[in-house]
């Protein structure tokens, strides 16, 4: 070639593209991947967060169901379901009733006539009497509250509570010796009358009702 420059040798300079646009498809590709990774990750905590609460939810509502033997079992009674889905136990079937009770009514204040008088109101309200009079010798001027109701051991549960509606304050006992089903209401220093009759028969009642399933308060 002529002309003022001239190419010598066999070796010519190579034509080469910008290298920007690999720069940027570089960093696009990285972006992309790095997003791909935070997504991955926060879907990842949030798995952990909500997975394992759930988890623990299913296994804690497995471990706190109640089958019927178990809410049966803490009761001594048979357990059913009222109206609004509660456990409930049947009724005790040992509370008798009032005309089942034989009383004997018992002095042991100094003031006269006590336990005729409450002898009449008990018979009125139900209850068979036994004998009345003086207490004895052991309890005589010796019950310092309203009265003592004192019976066999039997009674604790069954008769004792009964004849309970009728004097609430009263000291409950029982002698393991002793024999026999009736019960002794012994008058104390504090008697002024027995529980008003509407008061009694209410508590009657409620001690006849069936009542909730002691095992519900223990994660049932």
């Amino acid at each position: 070639m002529g002309g003022k420059y001239r190419i010598t040798g066999d070796k010519y300079p190579r034509m080469r593209r910008p290298r920007r646009r690999g720069r940027l498809a570089f960093l696009a590709v990285a972006c992309v991947a790095a997003l791909g990774l935070i997504g991955w990750g926060t879907w990842q905590l949030v798995d952990v967060f909500t997975g394992d609460d759930e988890a623990a939810a299913a296994a804690g509502t497995r471990s706190g169901r109640c089958t019927a033997a178990d809410t049966a079992g803490d009761s001594g009674h048979d357990s059913t379901r009222d109206s609004s889905g509660t456990n409930v136990s049947s009724s005790p079937a040992a509370v008798p009733k009032p005309g089942t009770v034989t009383v004997n009514v018992l002095n042991a204040t100094t003031r006269s006539g006590l336990a005729k008088e409450t002898a009449d109101e008990l018979k009125k309200r139900g209850f068979r009497i036994g004998d009345v009079g003086n207490a004895p010798a052991k309890y005589d001027k010796k019950v310092a509250g309203t009265g003592v109701l004192l019976g066999p051991a039997a009674a604790l549960k069954t008769t004792l509570p009964v004849l309970g509606t009728q004097l609430p304050a009263a000291e409950r006992r029982t002698e393991a010796a002793r024999k026999g089903a009736s019960v002794d209401l012994i008058i104390g220093d504090k008697f002024t009358g027995l529980a008003k009759k509407a008061q009694a028969d209410t508590a009657l009642a409620a001690l006849n009702a069936p009542q909730p399933s002691p095992s519900a308060g223990k994660g049932c």
